[in-house]
């Protein structure tokens, strides 16, 4: 059971943390994950009937730590898209101006000390005042570490030391630098979320009293939507009137578009860019290709990747730690070696601006975040920061053949039969997998013709072999040859993808099929060779004579045949064991069958990401196109993003590093430990904006 809220407003990463510990706490809680990038908090519950007392705790604690959020529940989110408050960034913008207006007046204007004095502390309580009163309410529950009581602490030190201009100074460009990061914050969630903002905001649907627009979640199965030129479906469907060229970029991150006729399967998420059509809706709201992006999507923040886990980690010691290192420094020298305590007080106060974690804990977690969202825009649905660190080292990967490599439209192109026609061969093929929607039982049910209803079939399917039927007084197995040699009779020898047939037990006969390759399996090899890939596997059950054929067209590296599903799970573990360490394998199927070597391997890749559920519950990443060379692309991206989590790390602590240092020599003033604050934060988040741009 679970609880989904929307935290609107919520710009401050250490807050977010704290509210997911505090309402991790609450009683009948199970687990809570905060996705500080979608502003969502995840609880897991013990029990239903416990929800509303729950959420109503967990609203109290967010109002205890971040007063001026507003909370939404899951299912408000079509009003939670909030904007950045230009009246109120406005309004911030000039309260700052004024006070950096008495700032310079007390620094430049000939005027007796206490007047400046008084310029000076009128410029710190115009722009720090809400500083001081979190700061206050803050210490009053307990909450000591955070970065209001620091900056308060530092500026009223310096205050206290008599160093007016500095702490008034210092307050104001705190404030500035934090305005300007929750204004690139909020920026970057609009870019990211433009990339996937696929959500249908309406349904026209048919009704006997004309059309009337409605909710996508109130259309049911069966009913019929208009969709004008311009619009986005609302709802997967099949066209039952019209044409119309779609714009399918927005879910397959193809540029052009695709034409749609009468009878076409259609998705929601794309654009009828030219043609009004009727569809026919097949799937409810909750279950359409857009429900299941946008669930992937809003939730891959909760999958956590080493990197932010460290940042998670190093924000909660690294505070302390700086704290207690401030009051060390202000106190030892001076006590020890009988050294000016004003200076030494000074230097422990630019220790304590410089304690803030906040340029790691917001720049890194958007740094994936918007390596999510571009790999999304180009059709690439990666499911957690995890993922798409674990891309990042692939170094091998392995393909399906069938549907993966080729495109899964096989063609009868023989039939073969033994002391019965060629029709009776097709029709008890036909029958046996009348139950099948193996590529394989689709093409030869389509070679049939129309008729096969399974009425009156018992028919169970064998894992990697084939299928067994009764009817008509007759057992039919239909499958490979391993089938007829498990049941003792021996096929004649058959070239390429072959189903043999058996009748009461006597071999009647096979059936020859074609599957061709897809036209980009070739150039998907030679961009994963590029994008740093050193294996290229092939993984079928087919036979090895056509398994030879595809792969040496695409440049495969070595391939493996005749292989049970099982057997798949263990090639695949096989290979993953003749890997360095540190190195990941993925593994890529169309998802029929391969939902556990999906899950088995490294990374798991759906392709084609609408055709199987199993799959895309099992795999890491979805594609939702059915080419192979958006591997690469997914590859590409991850590592451009986890190069900009590593110099954000390394930046941001560098910086800080850096600054300590010279605060300790007595050489950092307090402004410059300000911008080793919200400075370094603002350029980190800047930098991670680049991962977006995939």
């Amino acid at each position: 059971m679970e609880a989904v809220l929307i935290l609107n407003g919520l710009n401050c990463p250490d807050c977010a943390e704290k509210i997911r510990r505090r309402a991790q706490n609450v009683e009948g809680v199970k687990g809570a994950e905060m996705n500080f990038m979608s502003k969502e908090l995840r609880l897991t519950l013990e029990a239903e009937s416990s929800k509303e007392n729950i959420i109503e705790e967990v609203k109290k604690i967010i109002s205890d730590v971040e007063p001026d959020v507003k909370i939404l529940l899951d299912g408000e989110r079509e009003e939670s898209e909030d904007e950045f408050d230009n009246a109120s960034f406005k309004t911030e913008i000039i309260k700052l101006s004024l006070a950096f207006g008495l700032f310079l007046a007390g620094e430049l204007l000939p005027l007796p000390f206490w007047w400046k004095v008084s310029f000076f502390v009128a410029a710190y309580f115009l722009s720090g005042w809400e500083v001081l009163v979190r700061a206050a309410k803050n210490i009053l529950k307990g909450e000591v570490f955070d970065e209001n009581f620091l900056m308060g602490l530092a500026t009223v030190g310096a205050f206290a030391i008599k160093e007016f201009p500095e702490a008034a100074a210092v307050m104001i460009f705190y404030q500035a630098g934090e305005l300007f990061q929750d204004y690139a914050v909020n920026r970057s969630r609009k870019s990211i979320s433009k990339l996937m903002d696929i959500r249908p905001e309406s349904a026209n649907l048919k009704t006997s009293d004309g059309i009337k627009s409605v909710s996508p979640d109130k259309v049911a199965i069966g009913d019929i939507i208009i969709v004008k030129p311009g619009e986005k479906i609302p709802l997967d469907g099949v066209i039952e009137n019209g044409t119309a060229l779609l714009d399918t970029s927005a879910m397959t991150g193809e540029s052009v578009p695709r034409a749609a006729k009468k009878g076409d399967e259609v998705i929601s998420g794309c654009i009828s860019l030219d043609g009004a059509l009727e569809i026919k809706v097949s799937k409810p709201f909750g279950e359409s290709a857009v429900s299941k992006i946008l669930e992937m999507v809003q939730r891959a923040g909760e999958k956590k990747s080493r990197p932010e886990k460290f940042i998670t980690r190093f924000a909660r010691i690294y505070t302390p730690i700086v704290v207690v290192a401030a009051v060390l420094l202000a106190f030892i020298p001076p006590l020890a070696f009988g050294l000016e305590l004003r200076d030494w007080v000074y230097r422990a106060l630019s220790f304590l601006v410089v304690s803030c974690p906040c340029a790691l804990v917001i720049s890194i977690p958007l740094s994936f975040f918007g390596g999510i969202g571009g790999a999304s825009a180009k059709g690439i649905l990666v499911k957690g920061g995890i993922s798409l660190e674990a891309l990042s080292k692939c170094k091998a990967v392995a393909f399906d053949k069938t549907g993966t490599l080729t495109k899964g439209v096989f063609e009868v192109d023989g039939i073969y039969p033994e002391n019965i026609s060629k029709e009776e061969l097709l029709r008890f093929a036909a029958m046996a997998e009348s139950f099948s929607n193996h590529p394989i039982a689709l093409s030869i049910k389509k070679a049939a013709g129309d008729g096969f209803s399974g009425e009156g079939i018992l028919a169970r399917e064998i894992a990697g072999k084939g299928v067994e039927a009764s009817f008509d007084g007759y057992k039919v197995l239909a499958g490979n040859a391993a089938l007829m040699l498990e049941n003792g009779i021996t096929p004649p020898p058959a070239t390429g993808t072959s189903v043999h047939v058996a009748l009461n037990g006597k071999y009647a006969g096979y059936i020859s099929l074609s599957d061709s390759i897809r036209n980009d399996a070739k150039d998907a090899v030679k961009k994963l060779k590029s994008a740093g890939v050193e294996k290229v596997f092939m993984l079928t059950g087919d036979g090895a004579e056509n398994a030879e054929k595809i792969a040496g067209l695409a440049g495969i590296d070595k391939f493996y045949a005749n292989l049970l599903p099982h057997e798949k799970v263990e090639k695949v573990e096989e290979i993953m064991s003749n890997l360095t360490p540190g190195e990941k394998l993925a593994f890529a199927g169309d998802g029929i069958n391969d939902a556990p070597v999906l899950a088995r391997a490294d990374i798991g890749i759906a392709m084609g990401g609408l055709g199987s559920d199993a799959a895309i519950e099992a795999a890491d990443v979805v594609l939702m196109t059915d080419e192979p060379s958006k591997i690469a692309d997914g590859i590409r991206i991850s590592k451009k993003t986890i190069r900009i989590v590593k110099q954000n790390i390394v930046f941001a602590i560098s910086i800080k590093i850096l600054v300590l240092i010279l605060a300790a020599f007595g050489l950092a003033p307090m402004w410059l430990a300000v911008f080793a604050d919200v400075g370094v934060a603002f350029l980190a988040i800047l930098n991670a904006l680049r991962a977006i741009r995939a």
